[in-house]
C-alpha cells in the first residue's frame, strides 16, 4: 500500500478532529443561547466567548472538506451526492447562524434578538447534528453500488447510526462548550457551566462512547480498543478536574477524550474511507479513492508549509482572547441615533477639509 494515501487519510482525520474540537464548543455555545443563558447580559457573555473565533474555527470544516475532494475524489463523490440532503441542511444551518451573529445586535429590541436566539441555537443545533450524522454513515456504510452510487430514495442513508452520530456530536458539544464558558468566564455564569458540566457530562458523551464502540466490535483492532480506554480515562479525569474547579485542566481532558475516541473508529475502519452497506467488495478504501500520488505528493508539499501558518495564527488568536469575560465587562446595548451619525460624520469631514 502506498504511503501517501493513507498520510491524507491520517490528514483528514486530523482536519475534522480539529474541526469538532474548535467549532464544537462554539456549536455546542450557539445551543446554550436558549437552553442555558439566563436574560440578555448572559447571552451576550456567551456570545462574547465566541465571538472573535467561531468564524475561524469553520476554516477546519472547508478545509476537511476540500482536503477530501483532493485526495480522494471518488470518496468526497460518492458522500456528499448521498448524503446531499442532510448536507443541504448542514449548510443552511450554518448560514443562518452567521447571520444571526452579525444581525443579532443591530436593533435593540427584544423580540429582534429573540428570533436571531433562536437562529443562532436551531441553526447550531441542525450544523451539530447534521455533520454527526455525516461522520457516523462515514464509518458505518451507505448503500453504495458498484459504482460508488447511493442505492435507495433521497432518504435511503437515514439509520440509527446518523442518529447515534448526530446525537454524539450535538452531546458532546454541549458538554464540550459548558467546559468552555467555565473556562472563559467569571461570576455566576462560570458556576453554573460547571455544575451543568458534572451533572450531565456521563449523559451528554454516551453516544460518542457507543459509536466508538460498535465501530470496534464491528472491526476488531485491538489498538482502537487501546484508544477507547484513553478516551475513557480522559473523560473521567476531566469530570474529576471539573469537581476540583479545575476548569483548564477539565476543557483539556475533553479534547484528549474527543482525540483518542475520533481516533479510535478513523482507526478501526482504515484502509475503508466509505463502507458500502450492500456488499464489501464495493468498499471505497484508501487505495481505490484516493488521487494521483504526484497530486498527493504536491498537496503535501503546500500542506507542510501552509497548516502550520494556519496553526499559529490560531493560536495566536486564541491568546489574544485569552482572559475570562463577564457581565460587567459588556457595555449596555443601545440604537443607533441617525442624527449622532450624521453630525459626527459632517465634523470628519469638515476636519478633512481644514486639514487640506
Amino acid at each position: 500500500m502506498d504511503f501517501l494515501p493513507t498520510l491524507w487519510f491520517i490528514l483528514i482525520a486530523v482536519l475534522w478532529i480539529g474541526y469538532l474540537f474548535l467549532e464544537g464548543f462554539d456549536l455546542g455555545v450557539g445551543m446554550l443561547m436558549k437552553a442555558f443563558a439566563r436574560g440578555e447580559k448572559e447571552r451576550r457573555v456567551l456570545l462574547n466567548t465566541v465571538g472573535p473565533v467561531w468564524d475561524g474555527n469553520e476554516v477546519w470544516l472547508l478545509t476537511a472538506g476540500g482536503a477530501t475532494f483532493a485526495a480522494f475524489p471518488f470518496w468526497y463523490a460518492s458522500l456528499f451526492s448521498a448524503l446531499y440532503i442532510p448536507l443541504v441542511l448542514v449548510l443552511l444551518g450554518l448560514i443562518f447562524r452567521a447571520v444571526a451573529f452579525e444581525y443579532r445586535g443591530k436593533v435593540h429590541a427584544d423580540r429582534w434578538r429573540t428570533v436571531w436566539d433562536w437562529a443562532i441555537a436551531l441553526g447550531s443545533f441542525v450544523a451539530a447534528f447534521g455533520i454527526g450524522s455525516m461522520l457516523a454513515l462515514t464509518t458505518t456504510g451507505l448503500p453504495l453500488n458498484a459504482n460508488g452510487d447511493r442505492v435507495g430514495g433521497p432518504f435511503a442513508w437515514f439509520s440509527w447510526y446518523a442518529v447515534l452520530g448526530g446525537l454524539a456530536v450535538v452531546g458532546f458539544a454541549v458538554i464540550h462548550a459548558s467546559a468552555f464558558v467555565a473556562l472563559k468566564t467569571d461570576g455566576e455564569i462560570r458556576h453554573r457551566a460547571r455544575r451543568l458540566v458534572g451533572r450531565w457530562m456521563p449523559l451528554g458523551l454516551v453516544p460518542m462512547a457507543v459509536w466508538a464502540i460498535a465501530v470496534a466490535l464491528e472491526n476488531g483492532k485491538w489498538f482502537s480498543w487501546l484508544l477507547i480506554a484513553v478516551a475513557v480515562a480522559a473523560a473521567v479525569a476531566s469530570w474529576i478536574a471539573n469537581r476540583a474547579n479545575r476548569e483548564g485542566l477539565s476543557f483539556m481532558a475533553m479534547g484528549v477524550f474527543l482525540l483518542a475516541g475520533a481516533a479510535a473508529i478513523f482507526s478501526a475502519v482504515y484502509p475503508v474511507v466509505l463502507p458500502s452497506t450492500l456488499n464489501p467488495m464495493w468498499n471505497l478504501t484508501v487505495e481505490n479513492a484516493s488521487s494521483s500520488s504526484y497530486t498527493l505528493g504536491l498537496m503535501s508539499i503546500v500542506a507542510a508549509v501552509g497548516v502550520p501558518l494556519v496553526l499559529a495564527y490560531q493560536a495566536w488568536t486564541y491568546w489574544v482572547f485569552r482572559k475570562r469575560i463577564s457581565a460587567a465587562h459588556l457595555p449596555e446595548p443601545h440604537d443607533f441615533d441617525p442624527a449622532v451619525g450624521n453630525a459626527a460624520g459632517k465634523e470628519i469631514q469638515a476636519a478633512a477639509g481644514n486639514g487640506n
